[in-house]
């Protein structure tokens, strides 16, 4: 079965009648959740069913869960976690066991869900200059800390059968505007970021799903990452990643122009798969028109992410929480 080139969301706690055909219809790669779909857990699994009836298989479904700000679970559903970069600082040297603890406990709370993909981990590196919007959800102010923590957030999600999404390739850590509201430009010349945004992300190229970034990278193209053929080319053949490449959510407004061109134009440039939020039943309908298919090359990435989805590995909670308090003596929760 060939997959839509599209992560949809939907509006409420159950798909419509119409959302129920369009994703018949369309065939959307997976679905994204946000705070508006969230209610119960009994409610999320049937949101969940769902979508993968929609569909006729069993999809991937997605959210962020970074903790902190960018968290769509909360108490009751789920433990309320400090930003990640908090997290980092009180755990100090032991942050990357730290940080898989976190995440590996997150994961088992989406997979009791029927979630089974989380937006982590990011390996954006923070720095003097970063935009609040990103700053306290970055993991360290250097590429090694970044690299070492991204890679235990990553098993983490995959011990818990979570398929873990690598972003934002190939890092947005240097953005001092927020791209919700614009679009950020970097000024870094080419070898300053090879050697170390670009760096985080070679490291970690073998995880099977990443998003891109939003920004314009001045030394190597005029467009949007997102966008941008010369910046695909670098994320394939310098970075090296092999994974399914997806975007950041195309109604932010970095971008301009309607969703079915900036669809056509990210898929043009070298994006698998188009994620679009927030967006009314038409919008939808257009981006899923637009995007079509996936390609040969998106549809074997695609493939060989799913079957990186594992069984959950058994986790013992009270021991995992224990061994967390104990590495951040204590102050482990928001």
């Amino acid at each position: 079965m060939r997959f839509g080139a599209t992560i949809l969301d939907a509006e409420g706690l159950r798909l419509t009648a119409e959302e129920k055909a369009l994703f018949r219809d369309t065939s959307p790669f997976g679905f994204i959740l946000f705070a508006r779909n969230i209610d119960s857990a009994d409610q999320i699994r049937a949101l969940c069913d769902d979508f993968r009836e929609a569909v006729g298989r069993d999809c991937l479904i997605t959210i962020d869960q970074e903790g902190g700000r960018v968290q769509r679970l909360r108490p009751p559903l789920a433990r309320q976690w400090l930003p990640p970069l908090d997290h980092v600082a009180r755990a100090k040297d032991a942050a990357p066991r730290a940080m898989y603890l976190r995440y590996r406990l997150i994961a088992q709370e989406l997979r009791r869900l029927g979630i089974d993909s989380n937006c982590a981990p990011m390996a954006d590196i923070a720095g003097a200059e970063t935009h609040e919007f990103l700053k306290n959800r970055c993991y360290d102010d250097g590429l090694e800390a970044v690299v070492e923590i991204a890679r235990q957030v990553a098993q983490a999600h995959l011990d818990g059968g979570v398929l873990p999404v690598l972003k934002h390739i190939p890092g947005h850590g240097r953005a001092t505007a927020d791209s919700h509201l614009g679009l950020p430009r970097v000024a870094a010349d080419a070898t300053v970021l090879d050697q170390t945004d670009f760096a985080a992300f070679r490291t970690l190229n073998d995880l099977p799903l990443g998003m891109t970034a939003h920004l314009v990278y001045d030394a190597i193209d005029s467009e949007p990452a997102t966008l941008s053929p010369k910046v695909m080319q670098v994320i394939r053949e310098d970075i090296g990643f092999g994974g399914l490449i997806m975007t950041d959510d195309i109604s932010m407004k970095a971008l301009s122009g309607s969703y079915g061109d900036i669809s056509r134009r990210s898929l043009a440039a070298g994006c698998d798969v188009i994620l679009l939020c927030n967006a009314s039943l038409d919008e939808r309908g257009e981006t899923a028109a637009a995007a079509g298919e996936m390609s040969d090359i998106a549809q074997t990435r695609a493939m060989a992410a799913m079957s990186a989805r594992k069984a959950p590995a058994e986790l013992d909670i009270e021991a995992a929480e224990a061994e967390l308090s104990a590495l951040m003596g204590g102050q482990v929760y928001g």
